[in-house]
C-alpha cells in the first residue's frame, strides 16, 4: 500500500511541473524553470513515505527473523519435552513394576517371619518346659563333679564285674 502511494505521488509530482491549468500568464523571467514544489528540500510527503516504507521493511524482516527463531526454539522445546515425557513414562512403568515385585516379596517375607516366629515360640516353650529338668539350681558345680566322678567309678566297677575281672 505504501509502495503504491509512493508511485502515485511520484507520478503526480513529476507531472506537476508540466501542469498549466491554473497558470494564466507566462511566468516572470526570474523563474528559470517551472516550479515543482519543495519536495527535494525537506523530503516532504514522499520522503516521509519512503522512511515509513524502509522502517516497515526493516520491522518486517526483524519480526520474521524473531518469529523463525521463536519457532525453532518452540520446536526444540517440544522435541525435548516429548523425549522427556517418554522417558518419565517408562520410568514410571519400571518403578511401578518394581514396587509390585517388592510388595509381593515383602508379603512373602512377612509370611515367612510369621511362620518362623511361631516355630521360635514353640521352641522357647519346649525349652522352658525342659529347663527345670536339665538345670538343677540347688546343686553346686563341685557337688556335681564329685557325683559324676563317683558315678564313673561305679560304672567302671560294674564293667569289671561284667567282664569277670578280679574285684579289689
Amino acid at each position: 500500500a505504501v509502495a503504491q502511494a509512493l508511485t502515485v505521488l511520484k507520478e503526480f509530482y513529476a507531472k506537476a511541473g508540466d501542469a498549466t491549468a491554473f497558470v494564466q500568464q507566462e511566468p516572470p523571467e526570474i523563474f528559470d524553470s517551472p516550479y515543482k514544489g519543495m519536495q527535494s528540500e525537506n523530503g516532504g510527503v514522499v520522503g516521509m513515505l519512503e522512511v515509513i516504507e524502509s522502517d516497515f521493511a526493516r520491522l518486517e524482516a526483524d519480526t520474521k527473523a524473531a518469529e523463525a527463531a521463536a519457532q525453532k526454539e518452540y520446536d526444540s522445546f517440544m522435541t525435548d519435552s516429548k523425549v522427556d515425557k517418554e522417558s518419565k513414562t517408562k520410568d514410571i512403568e519400571h518403578k511401578t513394576a518394581k514396587k509390585q515385585d517388592e510388595t509381593q516379596a515383602l508379603t512373602v517375607k512377612r509370611d515367612d517371619l510369621e511362620g518362623t516366629q511361631k516355630e521360635l515360640d514353640a521352641a522357647l516353650a519346649y525349652f522352658d518346659k525342659l529347663k527345670p529338668s536339665c538345670v538343677d539350681a540347688g546343686v553346686s558345680y563341685e557337688d556335681r563333679v564329685a557325683r559324676r566322678k563317683e558315678e564313673i567309678e561305679s560304672l567302671q566297677e560294674a564293667l569289671r564285674i561284667l567282664n569277670g575281672e578280679d574285684l579289689p
